[in-house]
């Protein structure tokens, strides 16, 4: 606890995305970490998963194990390396090994990790080297995991002593499930081993209150008898329930029966005889007094074998006859001729204990030296787990050394994203439309990804990966280039942090501006596309004409001796030609051409002020485009594409326009190469074309200027 006397620690910050970001120079920042504002932090929170980062060093900071990173287990990282280390600037070599000297000897935590450094060491044949690896830990531990006692308190078959503890050790995994020991088979813990002894004994004392042959009214078939009108019994009391209802008031008839839309919900899914839906609905059609029909077609199927099996089972041979009904008052005699078994069984415990059968169960509870070995067992697995837990300790210590600093420049800071070292949030590279762009993350799901990331204000482009099997979607943030081509559809390749390359196809597209520029050249794009697209219109409708006019030609031609006689000419076409018509046009070209001619006028009147004029006019067209494009581009955020995946970003994180630019790089020659001319795809005669064009271009350009400016 700091005190009026001591001396506040003196932290440097740098300025990125818009805010300031902490510098860790030394150990010394990070031991002080706690006394940093986390105001000034650029992360509150990160999930363990999806990262560029050990899973494991993330799981061993991830103390309440919700699969988060927060604040308070960061700083309880940098007091674990305070207690251990003597010197915290070890923290800035991001290395794995560490000199036994380098561990505290006057903190128990310190003695205790050397300790187990020199025993770890000593069990690899190295007892006289003076560092200690990860790999070293990690393999200590595999050999710990394999030995039979290794501390997590599980008992796999493979440790009994005898057939006798491996079989009952099987019948605990069959009726109570396992836990998977550190060896990776599946055992028993000791909480299983009580449960599996407590519902043996209550399921034998169950077995005891068995009734009496008094109570056998159909003699060795009562109990299944029983056990079929125990399971449907519920559904047959809602049944004459309903009825009873319906005979009170027969305006509820209807509400006590399915209603259309149920069964419209129904008719939308593939139905089951064993689907949840349709076992919710009533036995059958409620009435005022009606009986409980036992034919198949007059019942709902779901239930239909079990009212069968009550049939043949129950009714029958207890009421006598053949059924094909069921009253009210015959199921109440039924249900109470019946009601000792039934309430026996509904009594039986809930433990799947009938697999092993009652001579099993009686077997196990008759020798409970088998439960006292086993028991023992467990107990001398957990005598292991102090000597684990030092290990884990090593191990833990050896991770944060190596990978602290690294979560700190991308949680506390983001350094290693503005410096573009390599984010661990960034899932990799992909390459597409001639460029290369490194912010990518992985997206579980698109949709609610991109109701948030939307805010980034950045082009964002959603591609589905594949690689054989395995599928993956990752959300990319195009900064730098165009638009134009960034369609759904495209496809380009994926290279994750691991090396591995995967086929990546855009599935989505949230549209913003790239930079300034394209928003220069888009009224002017947009305007070629509406000419282009009116030009192929007319084409087209020009085509359509010619080919209908060929097409009555041909029918004309084919026709031509059947319906005209020798000799008679083809009648003449009459043309009206409407006066009215081409003197409005006429006018209308005559206006046209002298508001031109005009304007021309007082272009060529500028003079000297031509190119302010130019200019002007071409921000009157790009000015407003340009505006709006500055004003996103000074928005754009890393934040929301960040919050969307799970983080909880702290501040604006801003992508800058320089930033854009090293996130998203386009395609470039490298340095020192050359472009050979002409082009593949251009002759010599068209490429000698072109330059005399663009020649004559500007000679008349310097005619027209000099004749306008020269006296």
């Amino acid at each position: 606890m700091k005190t009026s006397t001591d001396t506040p620690h003196r932290w440097q910050f740098e300025r990125a995305g818009g805010m300031d970001q902490v510098v860790f120079r030394s150990g010394a920042d990070i031991l002080h970490l706690d006394d940093l504002d986390q105001t000034l932090w650029a992360a509150l929170a990160c999930p363990t998963r999806g990262l560029a980062l050990d899973d494991r060093t993330l799981d061993l900071l991830d103390t309440d194990g919700d699969g988060r990173i927060r604040p308070p287990e960061v700083l309880a990282a940098t007091r674990w390396i305070r207690e251990r280390l003597k010197d915290a600037d070890r923290l800035l070599l991001g290395t794995d090994r560490l000199p036994l000297n380098a561990l505290r000897d006057d903190t128990a935590a310190g003695r205790a990790l050397r300790e187990e450094a020199r025993r770890t060491l000593e069990l690899a044949g190295r007892p006289s080297a003076t560092e200690v690896g990860l790999d070293d830990v990690l393999e200590r531990l595999r050999n710990l995991h394999r030995q039979r006692a290794n501390g997590d308190g599980v008992v796999p078959t493979s440790v009994a002593d005898d057939e006798d503890l491996a079989q009952l050790i099987r019948d605990i995994q069959r009726t109570h499930g396992s836990t998977t020991d550190r060896s990776g088979e599946p055992g028993v813990d000791l909480s299983r081993v009580e449960a599996f002894f407590r519902d043996a004994e209550a399921w034998v004392a169950w077995r005891a209150q068995r009734p009496g042959p008094q109570a056998e009214v159909l003699g060795p078939h009562t109990e299944d008898a029983a056990a079929t009108l125990a399971r449907i019994r519920p559904k047959i009391e809602d049944y004459f329930t309903r009825c009873r209802l319906a005979a009170y008031d027969p305006a509820a008839t209807g509400a006590m029966n399915p209603t259309p839309e149920q069964y419209r919900a129904l008719a939308a899914a593939q139905l089951t005889r064993e689907a949840a839906a349709l076992a919710e609905l009533p036995l059958a059609v409620a009435a005022p007094d009606r009986a409980l029909p036992l034919v198949r077609e007059a019942v709902n199927p779901a239930w239909a074998d079990a009212l069968d099996a009550l049939r043949t089972q129950a009714v029958e041979p207890l009421l006598g006859g053949s059924r094909e009904r069921l009253t009210e008052a015959e199921w109440h005699e039924l249900d109470r001729r019946l009601a000792p078994w039934r309430r026996w069984i509904e009594g039986k415990p809930g433990a799947p204990l009938d697999a092993l059968g009652a001579a099993r169960i009686d077997d196990v509870l008759r020798r409970p030296e088998l439960r006292e070995r086993l028991v023992q067992l467990i107990e001398d697995d957990r005598a292991a787990a102090p000597q684990h837990d030092r290990l884990v300790d090593l191990e833990k210590t050896l991770r944060l050394q190596r990978d602290l600093l690294r979560l700190l420049h991308n949680f506390v800071s983001f350094r290693d994203f503005y410096s573009r070292r390599g984010a661990i949030f960034e899932a990799g590279t992909l390459y597409l439309d001639a460029r290369r762009c490194d912010l990518t993350v992985d997206v579980p799901d698109p949709a609610r990804h991109a109701t948030l990331a939307g805010l980034a204000k950045a082009y964002l482009a959603y591609c589905e990966c594949r690689r054989g099997a395995h599928k993956r979607t990752i959300a990319v943030a195009f900064t730098a280039g165009d638009g134009d081509f960034l369609l759904v559809g495209r496809n380009g390749v994926f290279y994750d942090n691991d090396g591995l390359d995967w086929d990546a196809t855009i599935t989505k597209v949230i549209e913003n501006p790239l930079s300034v520029r394209q928003a220069f050249l888009a009224p002017y794009k947009k305007f070629l596309r509406m000419v282009e697209e009116q030009v192929a219109k007319r084409a087209a409708a020009g085509e359509k004409r010619v080919q209908e006019r060929l097409s009555a030609a041909a029918t004309g031609v084919a026709t031509l001796d059947h319906g005209a006689k020798p000799g008679t000419p083809p009648a003449a076409v009459k043309r009206r030609v409407d006066v009215g018509t081409v003197a409005a046009l006429g006018v209308a070209l005559g206006s046209i051409s002298t508001v031109l001619v005009a304007l021309v006028t007082r272009f060529i009147e500028l003079g000297w002020w031509i190119p302010v004029g130019v200019l002007g006019l071409i921000l009157a067209i790009s000015g407003p485009s340009m505006l709006i494009a500055w004003l996103k581009l000074r928005q754009r955020s890393l934040a929301p594409i960040l919050d969307a995946s799970g983080w909880a970003i702290n501040g604006r994180l801003r992508l800058n326009v320089p930033m854009g630019r090293l996130v998203s790089r386009t395609a470039r020659l490298p340095r020192g190469a050359r472009r050979r001319a002409p082009a593949l795809d251009a002759p010599p005669i068209a490429w000698a074309r072109a330059w005399a064009v663009g020649a004559l271009a500007l000679a008349g350009l310097g005619v027209a200027a000099a004749a306008m400016w020269l006296p």
